[in-house]
């Protein structure tokens, strides 16, 4: 993208608070918006060739919806908590190992999408933000669902693709969970107790690929819940 293309798309998002720069081969932020003033509230980066998020983005505030998907990102750094207004973070297909723990101060987010990286561990720091709606997971390292998640506040939780053999039990306490996906993980059925298919909210479990059958799965303790909670819920679609 060409300076006098960048200078345009700059003027007009000073005007409209939205800048998307996608599909340009870039490496690092264009210059001009190193003085840029603060009134972005989308920002689109997406498919270029990032191999880190530049440190300058602490300085835009009022971001809400943040998109650097399909880059090559290893590593997020603190100043994304910065972003205290960020609703939207849509980070998939990168290389990303970690995230830091920072991500906690930003306590407007709604939807997190982290499918398709590297991560090994649960970002626990993304538990207990009130408003998190959709949290996505999928495709990545992650070995264990740790008993932080009892205070994850999501309506649906994609885990599928992973390499995930333990699941605490405290998932069932999860105030909002409603859709669990944990497809193709090393998964036990034993994983599924009692008190997570009687007393949890969830009404759609996806678990296919893991090292049990349907039937195994069926004859659980709590499977008779479970399905309760979930032929109620089609009831209502129809």
């Amino acid at each position: 993208m060409g300076n006098k293309q960048i200078k345009q798309h700059l003027e007009t998002a000073q005007k409209t608070g939205v800048l998307k720069i996608s599909l340009q081969r870039l490496q690092e932020l264009p210059p001009q918006l190193k003085n840029y003033p603060n009134v972005l509230k989308t920002l689109d980066l997406s498919q270029n060739r990032f191999e880190s998020i530049p440190e300058e983005i602490g300085r835009f505030t009022l971001i809400k919806h943040f998109n650097m998907s399909g880059n090559k990102i290893s590593v997020v750094p603190d100043v994304l908590g910065e972003l205290i207004k960020l609703e939207v973070l849509l980070l998939n297909d990168n290389m990303i190992t970690r995230i830091p723990t920072t991500l906690s101060n930003c306590q407007n987010l709604k939807t997190v999408n982290l499918s398709h990286n590297q991560i090994t561990e649960f970002p626990v720091m993304l538990c207990g933000i009130k408003h998190l709606d959709v949290l996505d997971l999928s495709r990545n390292k992650i070995t264990a669902v740790p008993s932080e998640v009892a205070t994850l506040r999501v309506t649906e939780l994609n885990l599928n693709q992973n390499q995930i053999s333990i699941l605490a039990e405290e998932i069932a306490d999860c105030p909002k969970l409603k859709t669990l996906r944990l497809e193709e993980n090393c998964l036990q059925a034993s994983a599924f107790t009692p008190r997570i298919l009687k007393e949890s909210k969830i009404c759609n479990l996806s678990v296919d690929g893991n090292l049990f059958n349907s039937r195994q799965f069926n004859q659980l303790d709590g499977y008779d819940n479970y399905m309760e909670r979930y032929t109620e819920v089609k009831k209502k679609m129809y």
